[in-house]
C-alpha cells in the first residue's frame, strides 16, 4: 500500500484557521496555537450570544410596552392581563412595534384590554 502524505490537508486546515482569525489582535491572528484557541472561544461566544440576543430583544419589547402603558395610565402587567382576559392575541414584538409607530392604535388596543 502506498504512503499517504497529509501535508496539504494540514496546510489547508491551518490556512482556514488563520483566515477565520483575520482581524483578531496580537498573536491571535497569526500564531496557530493562539489562533485555534481564539477561534474556539469566538465560536462558543457566537453560539451563546445568538440566544442572548433573543433574550435582550424580548426584554426591550416589554420595556417599550410598559413605557407606553404608563404614559396611558396603566402598567404592563395589568395591560397583559387585560389582553388575556379579552382573548386579544398579539405578541409582544408586534405590540412594541405598534407602540412606536402608531401610538393611537396602541391606545385603542389598551382601551379594549381594560
Amino acid at each position: 500500500m502506498s504512503r499517504v502524505k497529509r501535508g496539504t490537508i494540514h496546510k489547508k486546515r491551518r490556512r482556514n484557521i488563520i483566515a477565520y482569525t483575520k482581524g483578531f489582535r496580537f498573536g491571535r491572528n497569526s500564531k496557530l496555537a493562539y489562533a485555534k484557541q481564539a477561534m474556539m472561544k469566538a465560536l462558543s461566544y457566537n453560539y451563546r450570544d445568538r440566544k442572548v440576543k433573543k433574550r435582550d430583544s424580548r426584554a426591550m419589547w416589554n420595556i417599550h410596552i410598559n413605557a407606553i402603558c404608563r404614559a396611558n395610565g396603566t402598567n404592563y402587567s395589568k395591560f397583559i392581563s387585560g389582553l388575556k382576559k379579552n382573548n386579544i392575541i398579539i405578541d409582544r414584538k408586534i405590540l412594541s412595534e405598534i407602540s412606536a409607530a402608531r401610538p393611537d392604535l396602541f391606545a385603542a388596543i389598551l382601551a379594549k384590554a381594560k
